[in-house]
């Protein structure tokens, strides 16, 4: 009645939250990431269905490798994304990490300091593309796909175009990925921290302002060059965790690791998880979810012997109709608070 009388009077009458099995159900759905984990749960089970080995100890293992790296990187390039932004050299990152604590290790530095040191070259990295972007007025897109070109040359220098065993012992080695799920840990770990971030902390509320609006952001008092360079850095180091990681999980490294594949991993994870690319808005936890989607395609459509072709087309497809859902939910998003 009240409502009524609110409208009748030419208030707006406002919504109150929904109540109910079917109403959580509405909400559920218009969150950004929930019809990708919808998408995710059909095809767990339609590969589950297909083949009964999907689900077994060694073939989760396998998975988890497919999914952990790029969902590492996702967590770095959403929320670039979401701040208007981009980091087309993050792959080329993740492969030079390996070969900067190699030579680190090679010139007498114990193998932790050695990473340590890895890292730092990646931020360092992250700092160098995040200053020519910012001070020098240069698009993301065109720094980081110069710095794509740059650092590819310059691990194959150091490299001399071979591979380069990883250093460490059994527990480092182990902890760090050798051990099955290890590297899906360190994902979930950080996934975990990003969200945190991203949804409870100064540094992602202003994240968000500064890619909703950056004016506006500015006129509140936002740095948003800051948040820009920090989030170009953040991206640049995940990048080369993730490098790292898969190296100890191998063994070894090989100059062309990871490369555009992997960044392009990433970005589709963060995409199909709901994170827009024209900015303001995205999720950690769709990223990950995004991840474990194209994992689970890649590893069911392996397990099938489907031609490695195929796998292209669907994500292609998969981004297109991310998309055309994020674009259409945001407006069921956006109608239901009118």
């Amino acid at each position: 009645m009240a409502a009524e009388k609110t409208a009748a009077a030419g208030g707006p009458a406002q919504a109150g939250p929904r109540s109910g099995l079917f109403g959580r159900l509405h909400d559920f759905l218009l969150r950004p990431e929930a019809s990708v984990i919808v998408v995710a749960v059909i095809l767990v089970i339609y590969f589950q269905f297909t083949n009964v080995n999907f689900l077994t100890n060694a073939n989760l293992e396998t998975l988890s490798q497919f999914i952990a790296a790029p969902v590492i990187i996702a967590c770095g390039e959403i929320m670039l994304l979401i701040c208007r932004e981009i980091d087309l050299s993050v792959g080329q990152v993740f492969a030079l990490a390996p070969f900067v604590m190699e030579r680190a290790y090679d010139i007498g530095l114990p193998v932790v300091p050695a990473i340590v040191a890895a890292l730092l070259v990646c931020a360092l990295i992250g700092y160098v593309i995040g200053l020519i972007t910012i001070r020098l007025s240069v698009p993301s897109f065109i720094t980081t796909l110069g710095m794509l070109f740059l650092i590819t040359g310059v691990t194959l220098t150091i490299s001399r175009g071979f591979p380069a065993n990883t250093p460490g012992g059994k527990l480092l080695t182990n902890i760090m990925g050798n051990w099955g799920y290890a590297e899906m840990v360190w994902a979930l770990g950080i996934v975990v921290v990003m969200h945190i971030v991203l949804r409870h902390t100064r540094w992602g509320l202003h994240t968000i302002a500064t890619g909703g609006n950056v004016v506006a952001a500015a006129e509140s008092g936002i740095d948003c060059d800051r948040i820009r360079m920090g989030n170009f850095i953040l991206t640049s180091t995940l990048g080369g965790f993730a490098g790292l990681l898969e190296a100890f999980r191998i063994g070894s490294t090989d100059p062309l690791a990871g490369g555009s594949n992997i960044m392009f991993l990433g970005v589709a994870s963060g995409v199909i998880g709901g994170t827009a690319i024209a900015g303001g808005t995205g999720t950690i936890i769709g990223g990950l979810v995004g991840g474990i989607v194209l994992g689970v395609l890649q590893d069911g459509f392996t397990l099938q012997g489907i031609n490695a072709f195929t796998f292209d087309i669907i994500i292609g497809a998969a981004i297109l109709l991310a998309m055309v859902a994020n674009i259409h939910l945001a407006r069921l998003r956006g109608a239901g608070q009118g």
